[in-house]
């Protein structure tokens, strides 16, 4: 909004510029590197919505930003994803933003500080009823003796319990032994440094959800083309799926939108998508992924707030779909962090007289929805035939 654009000093577009890893596989440098491209690209678009813009490479400690830019003039516009492989990076620069005073866009510090959980994700969306495949977490390959250690049936899928973006996620990663599953959790183990998650591979149908705003507004459901991949265990979306651009898996996992998809199903993915954001108390924009069984039953496999918005990202090309400019979907996103941070700074005090604290999933319900979430009251998804 143009208005918008003129009562504010201008907005800094914040992304961590990263040279090296502290851990994990060199060519995660890839997705790291990405975020160059993906904030020049978000601040040309500010720029033609007449804001100013300044690109801010976040290479020393985050504190610095407020000497330069003010928190009370300057809106932050928050890329920050990764930081060398740092865990929990993320959480912490929004964190540090939050107590620095910053109206910044995208999630908040607690919220990316559960999605990068997988497991803490898992265990909350199953507590509320939503389907997600069963998951077992394994610190070190020696705590898998037998098949029975693994509980979950062949195939799995093994993932860092904590990264986001695939990174960790390859062909081998779909494990059809205890071996195989062993095999994996050391090298989670010894390359990222952390637990691994061991999740029931659900063989099926992949769909990606993009929502935003307050109430969230779902962009149009696309779903992922596995038809080049003969074997059902390789229909997944790999490291290499998302960022190597030379690759067979880059070229043959498009995402295309889903404008015959069943009404029922595409009812019950929505569904579960609003129920999602709810429950973790999203902020901003996000995307909630779900594989789809054989017998129609959606399970939601990933939650990733502050996806990426890159010009060749799905989230835009949702947008794009929806009818938004590259430039329209931008300023959209800064125009919801205002929003939010209107509605945050009006509640902060009735939040701090309840129970519940302003920066809680919870607390930002009761002020928004007239109660906290209540357990398995938000959807009800029938198995199909």
């Amino acid at each position: 909004m143009a208005g918008v654009a003129q009562e504010i000093a201008g907005v800094v577009v914040l992304f961590r510029d990263s040279q090296r890893l502290v851990k994990g596989d060199p060519r995660d440098l890839l997705a790291e590197r990405s975020m160059v491209g993906c904030a020049l690209a978000v601040e040309e678009a500010l720029r033609a919505k007449g804001y100013a813009a300044v690109i801010v490479p976040l290479r020393g400690e985050i504190e610095d930003l407020a000497r330069e830019y003010p928190p009370t003039e300057w809106v932050v516009f928050n890329l920050v994803d990764g930081g060398e492989g740092r865990l929990f990076e993320e959480a912490r620069v929004a964190w540090a933003l939050e107590a620095m005073g910053y109206c910044f866009t995208g999630a908040r510090g607690d919220t990316l500080a559960l999605t990068t959980h997988k497991g803490r994700t898992k265990a909350l969306l199953a507590q509320h009823g939503i389907p997600t495949p069963p998951w077992r977490i394994f610190q070190h390959e020696d705590e898998l003796q037998d098949d029975a250690d693994v509980g979950l049936g062949y195939p799995v899928i093994v993932k860092p319990v904590a990264e986001d973006g695939s990174v960790g996620v390859e062909y081998p990663a779909v494990a059809h032994s205890l071996a195989e599953v062993r095999r994996r959790v050391a090298y989670i183990r010894e390359t990222y440094c952390q637990a691994a998650l061991v999740e029931a591979f659900i063989a099926g149908r992949e769909f990606n959800v993009a929502l935003w705003g307050e109430p969230p507004q779902l962009l149009p459901l696309a779903e992922i083309d596995f038809s080049a991949f003969a074997d059902p265990c390789q229909r997944i979306v790999s490291y290499a799926a998302k960022w190597v651009e030379g690759s067979f898996e880059y070229q043959h996992t498009p995402a295309v939108f889903c404008s015959s998809l069943d009404d029922e199903l595409r009812s019950a993915i929505s569904s579960i998508a609003v129920a999602v954001w709810e429950i973790i108390g999203c902020q901003g924009y996000a995307r909630v992924d779900m594989r789809v069984s054989p017998q129609g039953m959606p399970y939601v496999i990933e939650v990733n707030c502050n996806p990426d918005i890159a010009p060749d990202a799905g989230f835009f090309r949702a947008a794009a779909q929806a009818g938004m400019s590259y430039a329209d979907m931008v300023e959209h996103i800064v125009d919801i962090a205002l929003q939010e941070r209107h509605l945050y700074d009006r509640a902060s005090d009735r939040c701090r007289r309840s129970k519940y604290t302003a920066h809680h999933p919870a607390g930002r319900r009761l002020y928004r929805r007239g109660g906290p979430v209540r357990p398995g009251a938000l959807v009800s998804v029938p198995e199909r035939g």
